[in-house]
């Protein structure tokens, strides 16, 4: 519980990583106060103590970008809050509980530069990182694009993350589980800053490591779960990478063709490894989706796998003709030849 609150997390990182820490404050969207006086110096990001994917996050460059948010918060933060309450009733918290509901916000400087995620396990009280996962944004640096396996960051500084992490894994007597770790490494100041742990394996790599590695991780999380030592296999797999695809689109429109299964089926003619699944259904707006960040919408996932990182991005664009989407007037996305 201390990794899915954000905010808690957030403390257990300035104890015991706060080098990796950035500056952070606990907020109630329903005081009117903070209006007049912001948690942190613009700008921050804003987002729900308990949530994901960016839902219902924002950046907050001045008091009326602040005013707006609020605005959006305050009718959709039970979504997420009121199931972690549940939760928090079952936990022996003390005085804490007041400060942990979900139904807060929490402010965090800005952090940025070339993300990844760590992958590991922690066993009898040691951890264990088997893989490195970049984690790719799109033109507004807020919206997840795309995660490719394996990582291109420097050793030196996957080496520094590795320890960061092992430093806060045995803070929160996190014990007898895989994790996930995001980071982040800003390349011109050489810093880098942590951005959450999660107490489980990421779904969206299952695939990547399957294609590269030849199992999936799910592998290590049943090793863990029976007490025994994780045999993750490495570079097993038929492509020498891997990539999880999120094609996105900047503006509301309505859906106006989806991929047929003749399109389907002429995508694993030409990928017979990708995996593709979407959510969209002709006529719907954009907008209607459940579950997106605040400056986009992601229409499918889609998995492939590939030899160089170039050789995906190709991949990447012939895949998205094929499929065909379109939408009622033209719009801006991540997946057109001009976009970037």
């Amino acid at each position: 519980m201390r990794c899915e609150n954000k905010y808690w997390n957030r403390c257990e990182q300035r104890d015991a990583t706060p080098e990796l820490t950035p500056p952070f404050a606990l907020v109630d969207p329903a005081d009117d106060a903070v209006l007049d006086d912001p948690p942190l110096p613009y700008p921050f990001w804003l987002k729900p103590v308990v949530a994901f994917s960016s839902t219902l996050g924002f950046r907050v460059d001045n008091s009326d970008d602040l005013r707006r948010a609020l605005e959006r918060i305050r009718p959709a933060i039970g979504k997420f809050a009121e199931p972690f309450d549940r939760l928090l009733q079952r936990a022996s918290l003390g005085a804490r509980r007041a400060s942990l509901a979900g139904g807060y916000c929490i402010a965090e400087g800005i952090i940025g530069g070339r993300g990844c995620t760590l992958e590991g396990y922690v066993q009898n009280g040691e951890p264990h990182v088997y893989a490195v996962i970049d984690s790719l944004r799109g033109p507004n640096a807020v919206s997840f694009i795309g995660y490719h396996y394996p990582s291109e960051l420097p050793e030196r500084i996957i080496e520094r993350m590795i320890f960061g992490t092992e430093r806060l894994v045995r803070h929160i007597d996190l014990d007898d589980t895989p994790f996930n770790i995001e980071f982040f490494w800003d390349e011109a100041s050489n810093d880098v800053k942590l951005l959450e742990a999660n107490p489980r394996i990421s779904k969206s790599h299952s695939p990547l490591f399957q294609m590269v590695d030849g199992a999936s991780h799910h592998e290590v999380a049943i090793d863990v779960a029976l007490g025994r030592k994780p045999d993750f296999p490495r570079g097993e797999g038929r492509y020498h990478y891997a990539a999880k695809f999120m094609p996105r689109v900047y503006d509301d429109a309505r859906v106006t063709r989806v991929p047929t299964e003749e399109d389907v089926a002429r995508l694993h003619d030409c990928f017979p490894e990708a995996l593709f699944e979407t959510p969209l259904h002709e006529g719907m707006q954009l907008s209607e989706l459940p579950n997106q960040d605040s400056y986009s919408f992601e229409i499918a996932d889609l998995f492939l796998g590939g030899n160089s990182r170039r050789e995906l991005t190709d991949h990447f664009r012939e895949a998205m003709a094929l499929l065909d989407f379109r939408f009622s007037h033209e719009v801006r996305t991540n997946f057109e030849q001009e976009a970037t």
